[in-house]
């Protein structure tokens, strides 16, 4: 070290680099050894310096984006009861999963829609289903009076919007370059691939519409997702054929959001109360109450689950919510199937289990027989699931429509709840 340390001075002196600039430690290294090659097994790049904060392009404008836009349009598919599926799942789907998922058929097609039993039934999305092309499902078993009403994300809907509106979500790659797709202006959900100027065409539209709804106070997400379906029938007459939210308003089944400031939907009317100092605002109380409403006017009360999440308990707590705070005793709900890849094991209420929810008062407990989870991914499962109910005995039945019955259904909950909270006051004394 001492030979070294004596040539330092006289190096830097012989090889003295420009005032005031900082050495980098390759300079470094070549003035202290001008003959010894600095070899590196590979040479890191970095991504190109942007122009602009938001590089977004349409495809067709300067930039690549075409190269990633090539695949196949996104459709929505829309099942219509296959008796080879139904043969599939009846006779080879017999242990583990696939068995679970046969049971889950099973349940739903022979006693949820049973004529014998009135059962209200409510479907809860959480995950990307409607941009890989689930929505064609939820369609059908709308149309055909299989579900009464939806809890979803947010972003299930705003997706939706994309189809509605006739933008294109196409199929691609899960290992492409996300620097080249950022810079090229697209984006990516897994391997589903669109241009961002759908995601700001699409808020536009959200923005328009707010502006035209007249809606001024707080409302539930289900009075919004109404008043939006319809203004979609209304400016893209056939959209109901690719358009979950415009169907649901034509079908009267309502859709709520668990979350509603967790999407863009609920991103663009912030952005309206900001700048407009408007009055619209989402109340999650309006959410609460016409769920629990709902669920207390069932004769008998199911749902099917599509992975788990704030939709979810969203449904589940309406129980609860109902023996819990309200002191009426439902007594859980009547049939429970679950679709979902997540586990039991890591404690969350997605992997939560239809006897856990015993505990809680969510799941009657004399009908665990009628509980069934299916650990499947949902893009795989709920098609064939689909199929199967669709060519059932009771594979149509009469809608409820109860996105027009919202508020008589509030007034009864009120009424109850009232007379409930007296008697325990009266009990109480």
């Amino acid at each position: 070290m001492g030979g070294l340390s004596a040539k330092w001075p006289s190096r830097l002196r012989e090889r003295r680099l420009p005032r005031r600039q900082k050495a980098t430690a390759r300079q470094v290294r070549q003035s202290l050894w001008p003959d010894v090659k600095l070899f590196l097994p590979f040479r890191p790049t970095r991504p190109k310096a942007r122009s602009s904060p938001l590089p977004h392009r349409a495809p067709g404008s300067s930039g690549h984006s075409r190269q990633f836009l090539t695949g196949k349009p996104i459709r929505y598919y829309r099942p219509r009861g296959s008796a080879d599926i139904r043969h599939l799942i009846d006779e080879g789907f017999q242990a583990f999963n696939a068995g679970r998922l046969s049971e889950a058929c099973q349940i739903f097609a022979e006693k949820m829609l049973s004529p014998d039993h009135d059962t209200t039934i409510g479907l809860t999305m959480a995950g990307a289903l409607t941009p890989a092309g689930l929505g064609g499902c939820v369609i059908e078993m709308m149309d055909r009076g299989l579900v009464d009403f939806i809890i979803s994300t947010g972003a299930n809907l705003y997706h939706d919007l994309h189809y509605a509106l006739n933008f294109t979500l196409r199929r691609g790659s899960p290992f492409v370059n996300d620097v080249e797709l950022y810079d090229d202006g697209v984006i990516r959900i897994y391997d589903v691939l669109f241009p961002a100027t759908v995601l700001l065409e699409t808020d536009a539209y959200v923005r328009e519409f707010i502006d035209r709804s007249g809606l001024d106070e707080p409302t539930s997400t289900a009075e919004f997702h109404y008043r939006l379906g319809r203004d979609l029938l209304d400016r893209y007459p056939g959209c109901q054929e690719h358009s979950v939210v415009a169907r649901a308003a034509l079908a009267g089944v309502p859709i709520y959001t668990s979350s509603p400031g967790d999407s863009s939907i609920g991103m663009n009317i912030a952005f309206h109360e900001l700048m407009n100092g408007g009055r619209l605002m989402i109340d999650p109380n309006k959410d609460v109450n016409e769920v629990c409403a709902i669920v207390l006017a069932g004769e008998r009360n199911g749902c099917v689950i599509l992975g788990g999440g704030s939709p979810k308990n969203f449904y589940l707590q309406a129980q609860p919510t109902l023996w819990e705070v309200y002191r009426i005793p439902k007594g859980g709900n009547d049939y429970f199937i679950q679709i979902t890849t997540d586990q039991v094991v890591w404690g969350g209420l997605s992997g939560a289990t239809p006897s856990e929810a015993v505990s809680w008062g969510k799941i009657n407990p004399g009908v665990l027989p009628d509980t069934v989870v299916a650990y499947s991914d949902s893009t795989i499962a709920f098609p064939l699931f689909c199929e199967y109910v669709l060519g059932s005995a009771h594979g149509r039945r009469p809608r409820k429509e109860l996105v027009h019955k919202r508020r008589e259904l509030v007034t009864k909950l009120t009424a109850e709840a009232r007379a409930a909270h007296e008697k325990w006051l009266a009990d109480t004394k």
